[in-house]
Parts: structure tokens; C-alpha cells; sequence
């Protein structure tokens, strides 16, 4: 595909699209350098300070349901934009932001829940391994917070009258990120809740 081709709109479109996905590429590497870190800790540490038989919160377990169906509201609003239904596009935009609120809740009720269990970010009842649980977790926050500013701006440029069917590319870009941090968090509770077991 000649990316010089085509209308001055079709150019700009993929070239913001190329934008994401770059941006996107370098998110997955430094989520893969915390990874690699945990891992390496894991095996340095193994017999002296690591906590190899850590319990990851409850919450953390319902925010994997929350921030997936997030995920198919999102769809849902673009299949609803696709057939210019405005009134189930805002119904399924207002939903995805108030799912992505409710995952934050959750991650933040699952900090309180390793607090309860005695394990601090930093000071004498600290260790290792769930400090880099804390960093991970809360780094993919500051992403979904990304998000939801996205999602913000979706559904003002949707009052707006923005978007329709054939002029939708803020509300796939935000949706493509929207994907992205969803499926980065799955991947990274998964990474977390079997590694356990593997050290």
C-alpha cells in the first residue's frame, strides 16, 4: 500500500493511525522491560527476600471482567455509530467510561486489599514482589486514565455531531488504545497470577 496516496484526509488518517500503533509498540516494550524486571528479580531473589507464594487480590480478579466488557461496550458504540444510531452511541460511550471508572475503583480497592494482607509499597512490612506488583498496576492505571481522557474527548466531539458513518477516525483511535489497555491488562494479571507457580 502507497501510504502517499489518496485525499488529503485519508492521508492524514494514517498517518495518526500510524502514530497510535508506534506509540502503542513502545508501550509494549516498556510493559516488557517491568516484566523482564519481575522475572529477573524473581530468580535473584528466590531464596532471600522474594514472596513466591503471594495471593493477588480479589478485586484485581473482578477488574478483568469489568475493563473486558468495557471492551465490547466500546464495539458496541461502533457498530452504533457505523448505522448512525446517535442515541445507543451515547448509551454505550457513557457506559465504557463508567466501566473504566469502575476498574480504577477496583484496582484501587485491590491496593487496600494487599495493605490488609500486610504487604506495604515501601517500609519494614514491604518486599519486593509487591512493590513491582504495586508499579505494574499502577502504571497500566496512568494508561487507563489516558483512556478515559480519550473517551472524554469521543463523547464531547459526539454531542458535537462529530462522528457518523463515514467520518468516525477520533472515536477508532480511542477505541484502538481503549483495546489496547484492556488487553494489556489480561495479559498482565494473567503474568502475574501464573508466574507464581512457575519460580
Amino acid at each position: 500500500m502507497d501510504l502517499t496516496q489518496g485525499t488529503p484526509e485519508e492521508k492524514i488518517a494514517r498517518s495518526k493511525k500510524m502514530m497510535l500503533w508506534f506509540g502503542i509498540g513502545s508501550l509494549i516494550m516498556s510493559f516488557a522491560g517491568w516484566i523482564s524486571a519481575f522475572i529477573v528479580s524473581a530468580k535473584q531473589r528466590k531464596d532471600k527476600d522474594w514472596l513466591s507464594n503471594y495471593e493477588l487480590p480479589d478485586a484485581f480478579f473482578i477488574s478483568v471482567g469489568v475493563i473486558l466488557l468495557s471492551s465490547l461496550t466500546f464495539i458496541l458504540a461502533k457498530r452504533a455509530i457505523k448505522q448512525n444510531n446517535r442515541q445507543m452511541t451515547t448509551v454505550w460511550l457513557l457506559l465504557t467510561l463508567g466501566l473504566g471508572v469502575a476498574f480504577i475503583f477496583s484496582q484501587l480497592k485491590g491496593f487496600s486489599q494487599i495493605i490488609d494482607a500486610g504487604h506495604y509499597f515501601t517500609g519494614p512490612s514491604s518486599n519486593i514482589t509487591m512493590s513491582y506488583i504495586y508499579i505494574i498496576a499502577s502504571v497500566h492505571i496512568a494508561h487507563v486514565i489516558a483512556g478515559l481522557i480519550c473517551i472524554l474527548v469521543v463523547i464531547y466531539n459526539h454531542f458535537k455531531q462529530k462522528y457518523n458513518a463515514n467520518n468516525m477516525l477520533g472515536l477508532e483511535l480511542a477505541a484502538n488504545f481503549w483495546h489496547f489497555v484492556d488487553i494489556l491488562w489480561l495479559v498482565l494479571f494473567l503474568f502475574l497470577y501464573f508466574f507464581r507457580d512457575i519460580i
